[in-house]
């Protein structure tokens, strides 16, 4: 198979150079067993990539698997990819194989491979390396023999050097990468693109195709496409749909295009908060509004003082205003007694265990109870006292 008879059999469309050169590396590599790393934008068209490879490989009559890593969630993934026995977990009510142990002598294809957790990322270098895998909840090793090509549209040097992507599984991956071209940089294939949806649509509904001026297919390649192929397939479904003119100019192609995103707000992405859970989010608010009341009460302090109003201050405890207030706690339940200065952890594992506590005794040991007030399962808050030692 050459590259033309490639672009015709899976549907691609489109003469850059850039795009020549990665379906013609794919089938250099195809009949051999090389694990492959596909670049490319989200929408250009990865996943044609490993499909153009396994149909021209010796395994193209075994099975070929596609996988999104970026939508199994986290906590499920080791067992989509690598099985699991039974009662290995909650729901584990049979043993189940996984997509590596299911695609044995065929391929496998990991879509945004980047987005899998590094635990993941630990066991699929072991699969690349030796072939081996271990069921969640198994002790015996099990061999599979599959190709693995990966896919992602994220910079994988930078998510190495955050630690988010092991540097070894890289290397391992990255035998031989192939680079497909966003949209915006290629040119005339963008209004043959564009012909290509006008004429799939107009069959589907039955309508005459809408075509382009000649100053509406410049403004067509000039326009940026962050979505690349994906995102101007839907902007020809929706002209097919809503359009009733079916010759469009380039004013009128300018106004229907998407606004560039650049004009949108752009949120901020906290760096240090990016990889932190929720719960350790939620005690750095508690502590930053802590420190936040702090502050105000030494300056409403100053100000009393300043203004020597001391009617105000009649019946205030003082140690409100205390300097240490933002570093302890202070407990004061009789008047007459001396306050007693407590040191609070700020030990993630000090305050859980503290709010389990208090739970348990303002509800008398029920548990059920307890649990509905700190919002977890009984099961979790048995699981956290046997943690605890409670």
């Amino acid at each position: 198979m050459n590259t033309k008879q490639a672009k015709q059999r899976f549907g691609i469309i489109g003469n850059t150079p850039e795009l020549e050169r990665a379906i013609d590396v794919a089938l250099q590599v195809a009949p051999t067993d090389i694990s492959i790393l596909v670049f490319g934008e989200s929408g250009t068209g990865k996943e044609n990539i490993p499909k153009i490879i396994h149909q021209n490989s010796k395994r193209k009559h075994n099975p070929y698997i596609a996988v999104n890593c970026g939508a199994i969630p986290e906590g499920t993934i080791d067992s989509e990819l690598f099985g699991h026995v039974k009662g290995s977990f909650t729901g584990a009510h049979d043993s189940r194989k996984g997509y590596f142990e299911s695609a044995d002598g065929g391929t496998i294809f990991l879509d945004e491979v980047g987005e899998l957790p590094l635990s993941s990322q630990a066991r699929l270098l072991r699969v690349l390396e030796s072939g081996e895998f271990i069921k969640v909840g198994s002790s015996k090793e099990q061999r599979t023999d599959v190709r693995i090509i990966a896919a992602t549209n994220i910079n994988i040097q930078e998510a190495v050097k955050k630690g988010k992507f092991r540097e070894d599984l890289y290397y391992r991956l990255n035998t031989i990468s192939i680079q497909l071209p966003p949209l915006r940089k290629r040119g005339n294939d963008i209004h043959l693109l564009f012909r290509k949806f006008a004429a799939d649509f107009a069959d589907q509904y039955n309508t005459p195709p809408i075509q382009l001026s000649e100053d509406a297919i410049e403004i067509l390649k000039q326009y940026p496409w962050p979505g690349n192929i994906r995102q101007l397939r839907n902007f020809v479904a929706q002209l097919s749909i809503i359009e009733k003119e079916r010759m469009l100019t380039g004013a009128t192609l300018e106004e229907l295009l998407p606004k560039s995103l650049s004009s949108t707000p752009v949120l901020f992405e906290d760096k240090n908060k990016a990889d932190l859970s929720e719960r350790e989010i939620l005690y750095k608010v508690l502590f930053d509004m802590k420190k936040d009341l702090t502050e105000l009460k030494k300056i409403t302090f100053d100000l009393i003082q300043k203004e020597g109003n001391t009617e105000i201050m009649q019946g205030v405890n003082p140690m409100i205003f205390n300097d240490k207030s933002d570093r302890s706690v202070f407990v004061n339940q009789n008047t007459d007694t001396q306050p007693i200065e407590v040191e609070e952890s700020l030990s993630l594992f000090e305050q859980e265990k503290r709010l389990i506590e208090k739970s348990l005794l303002k509800h008398k040991g029920k548990r059920k109870n307890a649990a509905a007030e700190l919002g977890i399962s009984e099961r979790t808050l048995y699981r956290k006292l046997k943690e605890f030692g409670l």
